[in-house]
């Protein structure tokens, strides 16, 4: 019976899909699968079968999406089958959608990389078994859903402790990750030193603090960004050892990474920027090197990387190179903001629906502040379109050199009609700003 629910399921998916299409609306990355979860609640544990091999999840504030995508990148460049939410839609909702739209019932798959929600993991695992779980970073992020961030970090331990067997690919430079699944297998990867091409900025975004387990505060030899680094206390505890270790190059267009495990060090050049990718890309290796793949099966695979959508994505508009990042919380919009051409034309998309977070006070501790030598106009748009500005005219932007249009495609219309195409343009959306582009 539970077979037959699982098949109708399927078939049910695979015509509500059909018909989204072909009345010319777009069926978005999660209704398929909050309607199949409807007719059937037990449909992803049926999935599981048929994962013939390594499933992987991948959660944390920052990063998941890419992570994900150059995970899912090397299993397919190396002649895998996956199952992937590359899309981004990591709630339980998005994860039955693209199984739903995906398996055949004759077809099996090699291997399953779920992005997940930080609250919606331990949902997760009530269905499914994980063999890895990797976790990039946690940063305060939309504090109406998530809380502060002991209370994330609470609830991917909750999803840790239902899986014994589940093996954590963590982030040692980031303390609270770091402390994660003390009964789990753990490895861990880190960065030895980071080197930037060119001068960087100083940052003056806010630092999260942390006390180490005796109740002392951290301090630092090294700090990265944010509270990432190389941190330790008096007392004796410090940053754990890691099992594959980062020396990076940060360059305006690219990253030069070397990796070094068991005495051998291979290094990588992929086609992605800033700092905070770095870290995405040491995360996608160490999984990769962990699970058996050979460092030239991944050299080989990033070479043909492309950045997911709206994350440090390289496009056109209008014969217009263009760049999209995604700006969602204050740690990760002040690293994005260090990488903007201030030459170029500049477009910042706030929404403030559910998915986005209701609360949009992270505006004034990103550091917009790294904008106010903006050659051009900066256009302000989405529903928040007036709080941007706002936040710009704090920054120091001159108030001359910000134009808002709440309506997002009449921004994009207005920042792409210049008929010079050697000028360039840059756009930061929050989450369904992104969604609104990517469906424009």
């Amino acid at each position: 019976m539970e077979r037959l629910k699982f098949y109708i399921s399927i078939i049910l998916a695979r015509i509500i899909g059909f018909l989204i299409k072909l009345i010319g609306k777009s069926g978005g990355t999660s209704f398929v699968g909050l309607f199949t979860l409807k007719f059937n609640p037990g449909f992803l544990r049926y999935c599981s079968k048929y994962i013939t091999g390594k499933k992987y999840s991948v959660t944390g504030t920052n990063g998941k999406t890419t992570t994900a995508g150059l995970i899912a990148q090397i299993l397919e460049e190396n002649g895998k089958n996956v199952i992937h939410n590359a899309q981004g839609a990591n709630m339980l909702t998005g994860i039955a959608n693209v199984f739903a739209k995906t398996i055949l019932p004759t077809k099996r798959f090699d291997n399953c990389v779920l992005e997940s929600d930080e609250a919606y993991l331990s949902k997760l695992y009530d269905y499914m078994t994980l063999d890895y779980l990797v976790v990039t970073n946690l940063f305060r992020d939309q504090l109406d859903r998530y809380g502060e961030l002991d209370t994330t970090a609470k609830k991917i331990q909750s999803a840790i402790d239902k899986n014994k067997d589940l093996v954590l690919i963590l982030n040692a430079d980031d303390p609270l990750v770091a402390n994660m699944g003390k009964n789990n297998k753990k490895i861990y990867y880190g960065f030895e030193n980071i080197e930037f091409a060119r001068v960087r900025t100083v940052s003056n975004a806010p630092v999260e603090m942390f006390n180490c387990i005796c109740g002392k505060p951290l301090e630092y030899s090294k700090r990265f960004y944010a509270q990432q680094g190389h941190y330790y206390c008096n007392c004796g505890y410090h940053r754990p050892d890691c099992n594959y270790i980062g020396n990076a190059k940060i360059y305006d267009d690219y990253i030069e990474l070397s990796v070094t495990h068991n005495n051998e060090t291979t290094t990588y050049n992929i086609d992605i920027i800033g700092l905070y990718n770095a870290y995405n890309v040491l995360a996608a290796i160490t999984t990769a090197l962990e699970t058996g793949y050979s460092q030239e099966e991944i050299q080989n695979a990033l070479k043909t990387y492309k950045a997911m959508f709206g994350r440090a994505e390289k496009t056109e508009l209008n014969g217009h190179k263009t760049i999209i990042q995604l700006i969602k919380n204050p740690a990760g919009a002040s690293e994005v903001l260090k990488t903007v051409d201030l030459s170029s034309n500049i477009l910042i998309a706030i929404n403030d629906n559910f998915a986005d977070g209701r609360d949009v006070s992270w505006l004034w501790d990103a550091e917009f502040e790294l904008l106010k030598n903006t050659q051009k106009t900066i256009i302000t748009s989405g529903i928040r379109a007036q709080d941007m500005a706002l936040r710009l005219k704090y920054a120091g932007v001159p108030k001359d050199k910000i134009r808002v249009i709440p309506d997002l495609f009449k921004a994009i219309d207005e920042i792409s009609s210049s008929v010079d195409k050697t000028e360039k343009i840059t756009i930061l959306p929050s989450y369904t700003a992104l969604l609104q582009i990517n469906n424009r």
